[in-house]
């Protein structure tokens, strides 16, 4: 199996490129610089790297970069620096999003690809019948019209509900919801829970990257895991 990593130079995302490789999977990757990956991911034989900045990838380039791929996994994200927060693009996930989704139904492939996209347990999913106290939708409400990436984030996981929705032939999507995120070693015991269980702005749990990289790599090589999360948004907490 191959599949697509876009924000493989990420914190989150060169773990799931890690992941994959150990698992035997085919990896290909698009990251703006080569010198941003690990040089084991770098000169790794079942690695092709594209270096290019995804969104000006024309819409043939970005199919030919999915043909033959059967998952893709998205952990594009926006940096904590004054021009990532608020320059532009200000809907690189969304974009990215529906560019690589296009071009996957573009390739109708005969068996449905994954994807799986890395989201934020501060997104709330209302089509689950989330619901929030008024404080936190207050806080949140504030983190929209102040900090773009938030909205990103809605928006990414709206345009798979609501477009690709959950009976696509062609896609079979999981948005995974990390909550605050740290750094460990290696991987540990995780929850996995349909919603959240506390609060993201409050009461937020702790979630280490390597958990969530282990629990994406397992949606993309597990078929079972992934059915039981089809069209869902899993929000992943430690143990």
């Amino acid at each position: 199996m191959t599949t697509l990593v876009v924000g493989a130079s990420g914190a989150t995302g060169r773990l799931v490129v890690k992941q994959l490789l150990a698992a035997g999977e085919a990896v290909r990757v698009i990251v703006r610089s080569t010198d941003a990956l690990d040089e084991s991911t770098r000169h790794h034989p079942n690695v092709r790297v594209l270096q290019a900045s995804l969104l000006d990838l024309t819409h043939a380039q970005l199919v030919e970069q999915l043909r033959d791929c059967t998952a893709v996994v998205s952990c594009l994200g926006h940096n904590l620096t004054f021009k990532g927060l608020f320059g532009h693009p200000r809907r690189l996930v969304t974009q990215a999003v529906m560019a690589l989704c296009h071009a996957i139904e573009a390739l109708a492939p005969p068996k449905p690809v994954k994807f799986i996209l890395m989201n934020t347990s501060g997104n709330q999913n209302k089509q689950a019948g989330e619901s929030i106290s008024l404080k936190e939708s207050c806080v949140i409400g504030l983190l929209r019209y102040l900090l773009p990436p938030h909205v990103d984030n809605e928006q990414a996981a709206a345009f798979l509900q609501n477009t690709i929705g959950l009976h696509s032939p062609i896609i079979q999507w999981v948005a995974v919801r990390p909550d605050d995120l740290i750094d460990e070693p290696s991987v540990t015991a995780y929850d996995t829970h349909p919603s959240p269980i506390r609060s993201a702005i409050f009461d937020a749990g702790k979630t280490s990257r390597i958990n969530v990289a282990y629990f994406m790599s397992q949606l993309v090589l597990d078929d079972g895991l992934s059915d039981i999360w089809q069209g869902q948004m899993p929000v992943i907490y430690n143990a």
